[in-house]
């Protein structure tokens, strides 16, 4: 309802005045483009070499100023860098334009920067086009530069096209609820909410067991011999301390809606299973992953038989047990790197360095055998490596094809594998054999169902960019920290929640934020309450009004097109990609065959 009130104060503003409403910063007054015909500018970047090694930019710059309602083209060797965006907003004023294309990389990355420059300049910022000449070119036909050359034409003829179709869009406001919710209570959790929480903003940190320290729990010393158990109960108190944070235990996610700064969230509480709903206006999700249980290599069936994690627990106890090993053999990944999980766990090689070093300071006779495809102590874990080996401590490398054979013989562990280096088969009796586990997903998909955010191959949630986002979703407002991203150490883990939480902050700081633009709306002459689009929608933002036909909520539309795409009566347009647009540019692709 507030949403609706919002768009429809909105309406009856002039236009001018409707962007107004959405300025975060000083901005000239929109340029009224009522009644102009298309007055476009092409702007073509070489991005170094990644484009101009392979297209003939100077050439597609030259097609380009010929096309219909094009005033200006240039070319642009970083079309991204701050003198590019200075001449851009210089010939908007010089040539008085009033669209603009771009023909250079990825709209998923570049396109806020451009929509922004536009507007410093007085346009709309939708009154912008691209045309990914790099991704979708220049990339993929570096073995065909005059084909390459060719292609960018059509790209940029069609972004043209587009763009000379274009209308203004506006957005409008909504408050922001200042307070951050937190799905999981181990470390990542525990760091970001402390973070958000130093930062004034209230904190609801949810965790679905007992208590909150997740996989920390179960760590006892880092590779470096930081005490990981102290450091835990030190967070923990510091989260109880703490006034601005509200801690949930024993507590699920059941239901998700809304859009990024008012967010609302449906939870079961603790033992007594009441229902709560939380208004939020960010999300950071740190759930974390779990240990592989292995059914190989006879865990569960021998005594013997451990995880690191359940050997860490009989270091710490420092048992008389230890200093009787004669033999102690440690197989790495052992869930991981196969057809299953086919990810590299990351803290395996290390996990496993730390714990035959740890026994070989309470027991420096006892033989370590490490069995392993490959060791990868990233950066300075190398150091302990060579430590490792100084100490006595054997790595013997097997081929994948030919892994370690584990059986029991008269009560005892057998273990053989093949010596790649000596080119013989070993074997061992060992007093304990160690499977270094993987780190694997928990049970990611039901909730990436409820709040709509994409998973990797492996179940871990996926972030929006690798480099330009890496803490965020794909999902505005929604944040991913820790192994609910990806195994890593705990330091990695510390770094990425401070990261998303300051994301979340970033949100949380602003008073009101922006709705509407790129959404879709429903002609309600058209509509005849079919409901496909309620069921097709993945954000589930369509309802059957009082009226009777459907409508879409902008505060919550994602802009996906899926309604438009399915509703049969073509009652529903998505804004910036109407079938006037669409059809515009198949036709100026049309024209190069």
């Amino acid at each position: 309802m507030q949403a609706s009130a919002a768009a429809a104060a909105a309406s009856s503003l002039l236009p001018s005045q409707r962007y107004a409403l959405t300025k975060e910063k000083e901005y000239p007054e929109e340029i009224d483009i009522t009644g102009q015909g298309p007055r476009i500018g092409v702007f073509v970047c070489d991005c170094g070499i990644n484009i101009g090694g392979v297209v003939n930019v100077p050439e597609v710059t030259e097609y380009a100023s010929k096309l219909p309602n094009v005033v200006v083209a240039e070319e642009n060797l970083f079309t991204c860098s701050q003198d590019s965006q200075d001449l851009i907003k210089e010939r908007i004023h010089e040539h008085k334009l009033n669209r603009v294309v771009v023909a250079s990389c990825s709209t998923r990355t570049h396109e806020p920067l451009f929509q922004d420059t536009i507007r410093e300049a007085g346009l709309n910022t939708y009154l912008f086009s691209m045309a990914n000449i790099r991704d979708q070119d220049s990339w993929v036909h570096q073995s065909d530069k005059e084909g390459a050359t060719e292609k960018a034409k059509d790209l940029v003829r069609m972004a043209v096209a587009n763009a000379a179709k274009l209308s203004p869009l506006y957005r409008t406001e909504l408050p922001v609820v200042k307070r951050a919710l937190i799905l999981g209570g181990g470390i990542a959790g525990m760091t970001a909410a402390l973070n958000a929480a130093g930062q004034g903003f209230e904190v609801v940190l949810v965790e679905r067991e007992k208590e909150l320290g997740g996989m920390g729990r179960k760590i006892q010393k880092t590779l470096q011999g930081d005490d990981v158990q102290r450091y835990v109960a030190r967070l923990i108190e510091m989260v109880a301390e703490n006034e601005k944070i509200q801690v949930l235990t024993e507590t699920i996610m059941t239901d998700f809606s809304g859009t990024k700064g008012n967010f609302k969230t449906a939870l079961i509480v603790g033992p007594s299973m009441y229902h709560r709903e939380v208004n939020h206006g960010a999300l950071i999700i740190a759930t974390g992953a779990i240990e592989y249980r292995p059914e190989e290599y006879l865990y569960g069936e021998h005594d013997s038989v451990k995880t690191q994690i359940e050997l860490e627990d009989t270091l710490s106890k420092r048992g008389n047990g230890i200093k009787g090993w004669k033999n102690v053999v440690m197989i790495q990944c052992v869930g991981s790197r196969n057809d299953a999980n086919p990810n590299c766990s990351r803290v395996c090689c290390q996990q496993a360095i730390k714990n035959a070093i740890w026994i070989k300071e309470i027991n420096q006779d006892v033989n370590i055998f490490i069995v392993h495809r490959d060791i990868r102590t990233y950066a300075f874990a190398e150091d302990f490596y060579r430590k490792a080996r100084e100490m006595g401590i054997h790595f013997i490398r097997y081929e994948e094809d030919e892994g370690p054979r584990v059986e029991e013989v008269e009560g005892k562990i057998h273990v053989s594998f093949k010596d790649l280096t000596l080119g013989r088969e070993i074997e061992v009796n060992p007093d304990q054999l160690i499977l270094s586990t993987g780190v694997v997903a928990g049970d990611t998909e039901e909730l990436a169902n409820i709040v709509k955010v994409p998973l990797t191959g492996e179940r871990f949630f996926l972030e929006a960019h690798v480099k330009l986002r890496p803490v965020d979703t794909q999902s505005d407002g929604i944040f991913v920290c820790g192994m609910a991203h990806s195994p890593k150490r705990i330091d990695e883990v510390i770094s990425q929640a401070l990261a998303a939480s300051a994301r979340a902050c970033r949100l949380l700081s602003r008073d009101r934020i922006e709705v509407g633009g790129v959404v879709a709306r429903v002609d309600p002459e058209l509509c005849a309450a079919c409901l496909i689009c309620v069921r097709a929608c993945p954000y589930e933002v369509p309802f059957i009004n009082e009226d009777g036909v459907s409508e879409i909520d902008v505060s919550r539309c994602q802009g996906c097109g899926v309604c438009a795409a399915e509703c049969p009566a073509k009652a529903i347009t998505l804004s910036h990609f109407e079938d006037t647009q669409i059809v515009a540019q198949i036709d100026a692709l049309m024209e190069g065959i």
